[in-house]
């Protein structure tokens, strides 16, 4: 069978090279991909939001399943167009991933269902949210409703801070028309925990849980990036934690989503804290996350073309998905500057033996060359976490590119518990 990755990313040549242990698929295809996943799927210059050309594609190459792995494509309805046509596949409909696409959803949601979260009020103005922030408590948090590439969030920890957010979101328009309306939530303290689930819309089946680190800088200074780095499993989510998460948010959420009509079938994401009063959702993806993905599915013993498969049919079963009992550790390498200005176009050398997955790269001349502000994730698995920690900074060291920044402390604060 032939199968289209929509995207091109780390997250997707992480799901690529798994798709590529199984027995049943004979070409994958990804749309747009990356010069330095090339070697794994034949790569097609169709961005991911093209969904017409995407369509069409689809049409004119006999695709027989479709994984669709990034927000906005899923948002924007990919997975309804292409099951129009007749091909299956993994991901939600448009109506299901409003609960990433929509803060405001997904947080109505959770407080109709009784779904843990933070408390929050609701702003479609400015000048109404600033005036709220006059008298609420701080540290507070600010979204945008909307999708923002992952860093439409703001903590902020004045009074100050919380008022210049509202007016970057609302008046300046960083993010664009994501920000025509706010969520201001409640802080919460806790370890942070992302799940990620396989889930047909009955049953759902937790992955391994795992730890991001959001920070650009060492010891979680700087800037909130898409990620710099994960392992697995999560040593916070024990598991009594899992069990209260499973009764409390992963079944209520799925449920609620069916009693609104808006059933999911996917990967749906679910970003956590612990706090003394438990388990509560921070946010939903509606999705594989990235970098999540790149330390999650490397511990996947079970095929993951058949679990997806069986996700699309409504047949998922507990029993088809095994995890190893491993840890596995991911190094984000970015360019120097990410989140903020970054130069690229730089010749990227690495060792093809190892679990690298690449993100920001292009082929040029024969050369890969970076393309991004993220550039690659290189992941190793071990018997222990420090292991799994100590071989991934080892490879890291065989890895070359010029401006290439890393943060050396991921995995430090998850082998301290």
């Amino acid at each position: 069978m032939k199968v289209l990755v929509v995207g091109g990313g780390g997250r997707e040549h992480a799901i690529i090279k798994k798709l590529k242990e199984s027995n049943e698929i004979e070409k994958i295809y990804a749309l747009p991909g990356n010069g330095g996943m090339a070697g794994d799927a034949e790569c097609v210059a169709i961005g991911a939001k093209d969904i017409p050309a995407i369509v069409d594609f689809a049409k004119a190459n006999d695709i027989g399943f479709a994984v669709v792995a990034p927000d906005d494509p899923l948002v924007l309805g990919a997975v309804d167009e292409l099951e129009k046509i007749g091909i299956p596949c993994f991901g939600p409909e448009k109506k299901a991933a409003i609960i990433e696409g929509s803060k405001v959803f997904s947080k109505n949601l959770m407080k109709k269902y009784g779904i843990p979260t933070a408390a929050y009020e609701v702003f479609d103005s400015a000048e109404k949210a600033l005036a709220y922030l006059e008298a609420a408590p701080v540290p507070t948090v600010i979204k945008a409703d909307g999708l923002a590439l992952g860093k439409g969030v703001i903590i902020a920890m004045t009074r100050d801070e919380a008022k210049a957010a509202v007016k970057t979101i609302m008046e300046d328009k960083a993010f664009g028309e994501s920000g025509n309306q706010i969520v201001i939530e409640e802080f919460l303290e806790g370890p942070e925990v992302s799940v990620l689930s396989f889930t047909d819309g009955k049953t759902v089946v937790p992955m391994i849980s795992s730890m991001d680190h959001k920070r650009a800088l060492d010891n979680d200074k700087g800037l909130n990036t898409g990620g710099m780095g994960t392992v697995a499993p999560n040593p916070y989510y024990i598991p009594e934690i899992a069990d209260r998460c499973m009764k409390e948010i992963f079944l209520p959420t799925v449920n609620a989503m069916n009693a609104e009509g808006r059933t999911f079938k996917g990967c749906l994401y679910f970003g956590l804290m612990i706090t003394k009063d438990g388990p509560k959702v921070i946010e939903y993806n509606c999705r594989f996350g990235d970098p999540e993905t790149q330390v999650v599915l490397p511990l996947l013993e079970s095929d993951l073309f058949s679990i997806m498969k069986s996700v699309a049919a409504g047949t998922l079963t507990a029993e088809q998905v095994k995890f190893s009992k491993k840890h596995a550790c991911c190094v984000v390498m970015a360019s120097e500057g990410y989140p903020q200005k970054y130069e690229t176009g730089f010749e990227i050398t690495m060792p093809a033996d190892k679990n690298i997955y690449v993100a920001g790269a292009k082929l040029s001349g024969g050369k890969l060359l970076t393309a991004g502000g993220r550039v690659l994730g290189v992941t190793e698995t071990a018997d222990t976490l420090a292991d799994a920690v100590s071989k991934a900074y080892e490879t890291v060291k065989t890895v070359s590119f010029a401006n290439a920044y890393y943060r050396h402390d991921i995995g430090k604060k998850a082998l301290e518990v």
